[in-house]
C-alpha cells in the first residue's frame, strides 16, 4: 500500500463507523485529515489519538453546499491542497413506498445524494490541480433492492451511477472516483440489523459467514484512493463477503 504523508483527505461522516475506520487508516498512513460530521464531540473523540498537526475537524451537514466549500478552503489554506475527498457520510431508514413520507424521503437524498453531489462540486476544481480521487461509500443497496428500504435504496443506486457519470467526465482531468459497496457492518446505523433472528438469516446470504467490520471497508477505500488503483475508475467494489456472488436463489446446503 503506498503511503499518504504529504496528501491530504477528505472524510466525511468521519465521527463513527466505516467513515471513523477511514480516517484512521489513512491517518496511520500519514495523510492530513480534515473530518467532517455533524456533531463536533464525536468528531473530537474519533480523532483523539491523532496527530493535531495533521487533522482538522469541521462540523457541519454535507448537504448544505457551504459545508464542502468550507471544507476544501480549509484544506487548501492549512495543508496547500487535496488529494483525496472520501464521501461517506449516510443517513438509512425503512418504509415502503407508502408508509415512506416525502420528509423522510428527501431527508435520505439531501444526506446520501444531495451530499455526495455538493461535496464534490466543492473538491473537483482542487482535485484536477492534484490529479485526485474520490471514493465514495456506496452499498450492497446500490446493486439491488432490499425489502422495505425503498428510499435508502433510490439513494445507494443513485451514488452508484454518479459515481459512473463523474468518473467519465472528470478522467481527462486525472481525477479517478470510485465507490465501496458494503453489505452488513457492525456499525451504529446498522445497529438495528444485529438482533439474533437477522444476524442467522445474514449468514446464511454471508459465504464467509460473520458481519464485515468497518476497517474492512476502510482498507478497500485506501486502495482505491492509492496509486496502486491509478487505473481504476467508475467501479463500485463490493466489500461485503461474498454476497454479489450469489445469484439470489437460497442456499440449499446444511
Amino acid at each position: 500500500m503506498a503511503g499518504f504523508t504529504g496528501k491530504t483527505v477528505i472524510v466525511t461522516g468521519a465521527g463513527s463507523g466505516i467513515g471513523a475506520a477511514i480516517a484512521q487508516r489513512f491517518h496511520d498512513e500519514g495523510a492530513n485529515l480534515i473530518v467532517i460530521g455533524r456533531t463536533e464531540d464525536k468528531l473530537r473523540d474519533a480523532t483523539k489519538a491523532f496527530d493535531d498537526a495533521r487533522v482538522a475537524i469541521h462540523a457541519g451537514d454535507v448537504a448544505d453546499p457551504a459545508v464542502g466549500e468550507a471544507a476544501v478552503r480549509l484544506a487548501i489554506d492549512r495543508f496547500g491542497g487535496l488529494d483525496v475527498l472520501v464521501n461517506n457520510a449516510a443517513t438509512a431508514m425503512g418504509g415502503d413506498v407508502e408508509s415512506t413520507s416525502i420528509e423522510d424521503f428527501d431527508r435520505i437524498m439531501a444526506t446520501n445524494v444531495r451530499g455526495y453531489f455538493a461535496m464534490a462540486k466543492a473538491a473537483m476544481p482542487a482535485l484536477k490541480k492534484t490529479k485526485g480521487s474520490i471514493v465514495m461509500t456506496s452499498s450492497a443497496s446500490g446493486r439491488g433492492g432490499d425489502w422495505g428500504m425503498l428510499a435508502y435504496n433510490i439513494s445507494k443506486g443513485a451514488v452508484d451511477n454518479m459515481v459512473r457519470a463523474m468518473a467519465l467526465d472528470s478522467g481527462r482531468h486525472g481525477v479517478r472516483v470510485n465507490a465501496v459497496s458494503p453489505s452488513l457492518t457492525a456499525t451504529p446505523m446498522a445497529k438495528n440489523l444485529q438482533n439474533e433472528a437477522l444476524l442467522a438469516k445474514f449468514m446464511d446470504r454471508i459465504p464467509m459467514r460473520r458481519v464485515g467490520q468497518p476497517d474492512d471497508v476502510a482498507k478497500v477505500v485506501l486502495f482505491l484512493a492509492s496509486d496502486a488503483a491509478g487505473f481504476v475508475t467508475g467501479v463500485m467494489i463490493p466489500v461485503d463477503g461474498g454476497v454479489s456472488a450469489s445469484n439470489g436463489q437460497p442456499n440449499m446446503r446444511s
